[in-house]
């Protein structure tokens, strides 16, 4: 009977001493476990990269014109004249100008990582503490920020964001970085209100829970409540929100400057932002019956960037789901 029993107590034993998984590592392993997340990943991280060695990987200057090289065809077209036939030096062909596509789309992925980026990250700034302040306030200063909220929130984002765009579009602020400083702000300025809303409702829900209500009568100051118990807690959200605002900004910037009112191109060659998708896609569409590889491209990239975000936005919700836990 004894040695029978040792076996069962050394297991016991055993699993009483392992370390218990956290619910970020947990999340982490089903967040690996999905294929099309992972995916998504690879290549976000691929496009970054891209972007940082732009200058190593580029065979051409974005910016610099060849003469008699305008218009030539990607490598696969084995049909086109001697005038637009395929050049080894330019796989995907040149636009009308003479310019390397090829180039210019290794140099419009920096903009379109930047413009993903850096708006969401004011945005952050902006939403998170308006909406924990809101939601762990309440009364008068919730009702205040929140009508702030409901006012920006009824203006029409693409519309305030071409508005914008095109009244300051010849001052300072619309000339810094070929524009990108006014997309910044403009995109900013309209985004921040869903990150509110959403993170004072996930404070609404908490604030009531027992271990709220534990630190309060411990006499824990209010900033370290709301920065060390109820932030943490709201954080699987707003990271799923993010992962979706991203790719919504670069389409914004796309869009903005596919209409005539984002990114001014840039013919310096030191510029490290000379174009970007939206650019190309402008241009594209003036070229669609002679050169529609030069639509083909950014509108590619563009797709693939969505659609890496979008596969990366449903795995985080996936694994962070508290159901799932």
């Amino acid at each position: 009977m004894t040695t029978s029993a040792q076996p069962i107590q050394s297991t016991s034993d055993t699993i009483l001493s392992r370390k218990p998984r956290s619910l970020w590592g947990d999340a982490w392993r089903r967040l690996i476990s999905n294929r099309a997340a992972v995916g998504g990943m690879i290549i976000i991280v691929l496009l970054i990269l891209v972007a940082i060695f732009a200058p190593v990987l580029t065979p051409h200057n974005p910016v610099v014109q060849e003469s008699g090289n305008s218009l030539r065809q990607p490598f696969w077209v084995t049909d086109a004249t001697a005038s637009t036939a395929p050049l080894p030096e330019h796989p995907l062909g040149t636009d009308g100008l003479g310019r390397d596509q090829l180039s210019r789309l290794i140099y419009a992925t920096r903009v379109s990582i930047i413009v993903g980026l850096i708006p969401t990250i004011i945005v952050i700034c902006i939403g998170v503490p308006i909406g924990l302040i809101a939601g762990y306030a309440g009364g008068r200063v919730d009702n205040l920020l929140m009508r702030i909220t409901d006012i920006v929130y009824a203006f029409p984002d693409l519309l305030f964001i071409i508005s914008i765009s095109v009244a300051l579009r010849e001052t300072w602020l619309g000339q810094t970085f070929n524009g990108l400083l006014l997309i910044f702000m403009a995109l900013a300025i309209v985004g921040w209100t869903g990150l509110a809303r959403l993170v004072r409702g996930q404070v609404l829900s908490l604030k009531e829970k027992e271990f709220i209500e534990a630190a309060r009568a411990l006499g824990i100051p209010t900033r370290q409540i709301i920065l060390k118990h109820i932030l943490p807690n709201t954080l699987a959200p707003i990271i799923v929100a993010v992962s979706f605002a991203i790719p919504g900004a670069i389409l914004a910037e796309a869009t903005l400057t596919f209409l005539g009112a984002g990114m001014r191109p840039s013919v310096d060659p030191s510029n490290p932002f000379p174009t970007s998708w939206g650019v190309m896609l402008q241009e594209g569409i003036s070229r669609l019956s002679s050169g529609p590889w030069m639509l083909l491209f950014p509108a590619s990239c563009i797709a693939i960037v969505m659609l890496a975000f979008t596969f990366i936005g449903d795995g985080l919700r996936d694994a962070l789901d508290p159901r799932d836990q």
